[in-house]
């Protein structure tokens, strides 16, 4: 039986952990706030310290919001880097500055294992139907030793280049899909300022061009004002606060991303932090005085 461990039981990790389990992989299991019951009923043990995870598992996956949280992780105190062995795999799963993963790598090596940074698109329903896009950085044998267990976890499962390059790839992935809520936020919001029925428009497109799994997903939450989460605007704004401040180290201009950026920022003052980033629509209703689904001013 394969030994693995897990750190970071949230809205993603937790049913991530649990699609482990229900493939026959001995789990190692740690979050702050405890892990939840229903793991452990289903075989995980439960740890006290990211360093526990360590000692009971040969690849350890961690799933924690933001870059200072992974380094908490990996070099805190009884953090994963204390009892590291040589040989061990060190995954983390978190969207994270890829400036810091690179240093993250390169510590953990040092100590004779291995890393690969391993960021996931598909949100609480990818992660709990294990249908993920897993985006890979590391080497060949490492990524090839871990696939399996990622095969657990998702479906569409890439190594994109060394250490690093996942975290890239999932910042491009964010960035198109900020971009892609904000013009069917618009187009929807369009609709229904006309006087024209919004779902209807939403059905209607899904069949053309425009259709998109965020037309049709994220249109739906729009229309039928659904904004629990979901994926919170407040981890979308840390996703596109990576992708501006990687750009302008490398010179890019990315226009429309700063946009979306400013929109979420309104969501976040309004209150909306927490709603699902679908609600960035909220932003452009309030500067078109106008909701989805209301009846049109005369």
């Amino acid at each position: 039986m394969q030994k693995a461990g897990f750190i970071g039981l949230g809205i993603m990790g937790k049913p991530m952990a649990e699609n482990l389990i229900k493939n026959g992989v001995a789990l190692a299991a740690f979050t702050r706030s405890g892990v939840p019951e229903t793991l452990t009923q289903a075989g995980a043990t439960a740890c006290d310290s990211p360093a526990a995870v360590v000692r009971q598992a040969d690849v350890i996956f961690v799933m924690v919001p933001d870059t200072p949280d992974v380094e908490r992780v990996l070099f805190g105190e009884n953090g994963v880097v204390a009892a590291l062995r040589e040989g061990q795999v060190v995954v983390d799963m978190s969207s994270i500055s890829p400036i810091a993963t690179r240093e993250f790598a390169a510590k953990v090596r040092e100590r004779g294992a291995d890393y690969l940074d391993a960021p996931v698109s598909g949100g609480e329903v990818g992660a709990k139907a294990a249908s993920l896009t897993i985006m890979v950085g590391g080497s060949q044998a490492t990524f090839d030793s871990v696939k399996p267990l990622f095969d657990m976890m998702g479906k569409n499962v890439s190594l994109i280049g060394e250490v690093g390059a996942g975290q890239i790839c999932k910042l491009a992935n964010q960035v198109i899909v900020a971009a892609t809520i904000e013009a069917v936020g618009e187009a929807l919001l369009l609709a229904s300022k006309a006087g024209v029925d919004a779902e209807k428009v939403r059905t209607a497109l899904m069949g053309g061009f425009a259709s998109s799994r965020i037309l049709e997903v994220h249109g739906e939450r729009m229309t039928k004002r659904t904004f629990n989460p979901g994926f919170r605007i407040e981890l979308h704004q840390k996703d596109l606060n990576l992708a501006l401040s990687t750009a302008q180290s490398l010179g890019v201009s990315l226009p429309n991303t700063a946009t979306c950026q400013a929109l979420f920022n309104a969501c976040a003052a309004h209150g909306g932090k927490a709603w699902d980033h679908s609600g960035m629509v909220r932003a452009l209703e309030y500067l078109a005085n106008h909701e989805i689904g209301q009846t049109p001013a005369a």
